[in-house]
């Protein structure tokens, strides 16, 4: 943990590190506090809103659930600024901003200039990211590229569906550490970059390309190209949450998982309420890569009201608590197919097609390992999810 905060100081720029701790660290712990207390009272807001602005994209990856319409659907400037004041008044200020690629909204950078109180970690690419777009991230100081690597040069060709993506994409890493940025790398941890990406040398590699988090998934095999082979056995599971624990005591990077609480138990985070989606058409979805709702931001009604009154996220929560600890999209797909008929919830995939996608997924393991578990080791992680990342007693 010394290493990580020497590191912070040395290569990061002091505002931006400000904006990180402050914005990001203090505000998204009060955030949840709010949360937890919302809770007692019966009310649901989550904590943190993931957005997809856009489902444009200019790569083609396989199992990704977004897909490219004709024309492409963008969430519009007033309706992300809508959102955004609605989540600051239930003091929620930390969003993740999807895609497709993010960086293809064309307003994205003057929305987060309005909101200096706010910090933003993009999911992007970084294909497209140049030095002058760096610049422009430094210069708003609350905003953190979180950069997707599916692998190394032949694998991120083959998962990505483009040309030199892994050298574009450290290309656009290195504009970042020029600029100073807090920089992340996500990767969806899969059977054909498990040992490429999931291993020490990596990470020291992230450290020394000046990288400062790495979030790690797993593969979730859905959209037009699902390629379910891809997907990571129990085993593999087992071996990765391993590795991520046994890691975060040896490396000076912070190693994100979002799917462990501190006792090593599985959690989703659309079961326990804390985070929920909002695509590109404005459709209120439980989590990203299921794609179904029933509520949209542009019925013209409060987000708060929407969102606490929301039976199809209301029911999801019940139903999904119940069903697994892990993800019920990988466990059971026909399960969740039923329930989604039963709601009458609608696709929002932009396809038409994710009811009969659920039809053709076969059952396959998530990151459940009840039986299994295997509790954080390092304190300064196992106090963080004890007390601001945890199962809110959506399990009983």
């Amino acid at each position: 943990m010394a290493g990580l905060v020497t590191r912070m100081f040395a290569e990061t720029d002091k505002r931006l590190l400000w904006k990180f701790v402050y914005n990001f660290g203090w505000k998204g712990m009060c955030s949840v506090a709010r949360f937890q207390k919302r809770l007692k009272r019966g009310e649901f807001f989550p904590a943190f809103l993931f957005i997809s602005v856009t489902n444009n994209c200019n790569l083609s990856c396989r199992g990704c659930w977004s897909s490219v319409t004709k024309p492409p659907k963008e969430i519009e400037a007033d309706a992300l600024g809508r959102i955004i004041d609605e989540c600051r008044k239930q003091g929620s200020y930390f969003f993740g901003i999807l895609g497709g690629e993010p960086l293809l909204h064309k307003d994205l950078f003057d929305l987060i200039a309005k909101y200096p109180d706010c910090y933003f970690i993009l999911f992007t690419n970084g294909t497209l990211i140049t030095d002058d777009i760096a610049a422009k991230m430094k210069a708003l100081g609350n905003v953190s590229p979180l950069i997707s690597v599916e692998g190394l040069e032949k694998v991120s060709d083959e998962r990505r569906g483009g040309k030199r993506v892994y050298e574009r994409t450290m290309e656009g890493l290195e504009f970042c550490r020029k600029h100073r940025l807090i920089i992340g790398v996500a990767t969806s941890v899969c059977k054909s970059n498990m040992k490429d990406l999931a291993c020490e040398e990596y990470l020291n590699g992230l450290v020394r390309r000046g990288v400062h988090y790495a979030w790690y998934y797993i593969y979730r095999p859905v959209g037009p190209d699902p390629a379910p082979e891809l997907a990571l056995s129990r085993d593999e599971i087992l071996e990765l949450r391993k590795f991520i624990v046994d890691i975060r005591t040896k490396t000076p990077i912070i190693v994100v998982d979002a799917y462990w609480d501190h006792m090593g138990r599985a959690l989703c985070p659309a079961a326990v309420g804390i985070a929920n989606h909002i695509g590109p058409g404005g459709d209120i979805e439980p989590c990203p890569p299921i794609q179904f709702s029933l509520d949209n931001i542009g019925n013209g009604g409060n987000l708060y009201t929407t969102l606490n009154e929301s039976r199809l996220l209301k029911d999801f929560r019940t139903f999904a608590s119940k069903a697994t600890r892990g993800c019920i999209l990988m466990e059971d797909p026909e399960k969740l197919k039923q329930f989604m008929e039963r709601e009458g919830a609608q696709d929002s995939s932009g396809r038409s097609k994710v009811f009969n996608e659920l039809s053709c997924m076969t059952a396959m393991c998530s990151h459940d390992m009840t039986g299994n578990e295997i509790p954080e080791k390092s304190w300064a992680y196992r106090f963080a999810k004890k007390h601001w990342f945890f199962g809110f007693g959506a399990y009983g």
